[in-house]
């Protein structure tokens, strides 16, 4: 065998260092897979956390200006609003001699956990009324909660319905 014969087999990678590249490459993504979709459920269950408070604000806010006399209420109301989209339609505001418009919220979020991306953002959350019990949420006359309509469990344990 010449120099030059020599030099042209020992150019490119032999089969068992590829598979052995390949193999590594394989477990790196094993790794990594199960980490990537632990970040994105955080990521999601973070902004399931910050839509519930805001919302929840707003529903807070409703009520304190309900209790203030600036909502009017008929005989028997809660002072919580009749749907979600009443934060953001906004309500007189009945001490202001113009009656302006008082708003809770400048958008209604979805819930992150809601598998249908087309349904609009008030039909993704569960209501609760200020009439049902903590155990057994239920949909009534007013909205004074809200929860996820997800069946799925948190990282934490918790399902996102408890939240």
């Amino acid at each position: 065998m010449t120099c030059r014969t020599r030099l042209r087999s020992r150019r490119g990678f032999t089969f068992i260092e590829l598979m052995i590249t390949l193999a590594i490459l394989g477990v790196l993504a094993l790794l990594a897979v199960p980490m990537a979709q632990t970040a994105v459920q955080r990521e999601k269950e973070k902004d399931l956390r910050a839509a519930l408070m805001e919302i929840r604000e707003g529903l807070d806010a409703h009520k304190r200006a309900a209790d203030q006399g600036r909502i009017v209420l008929k005989l028997g109301e809660s002072g919580y609003p009749k749907t979600l989209e009443d934060l953001v339609q906004g309500i007189p505001d009945q001490k202001s001699p113009q009656k302006q418009m008082m708003y809770f919220l400048r958008r209604l979020p979805r819930d992150p956990m809601h598998p249908d991306r087309a349904a609009a953002p008030a039909d993704t959350w569960g209501r609760r009324s200020y009439q049902s019990p903590p155990d057994e949420p239920a949909e009534g006359a007013d909205v004074f909660d809200v929860y996820s309509l997800s069946e799925k469990v948190g990282l934490n344990g918790v399902p996102y319905r408890k939240w």
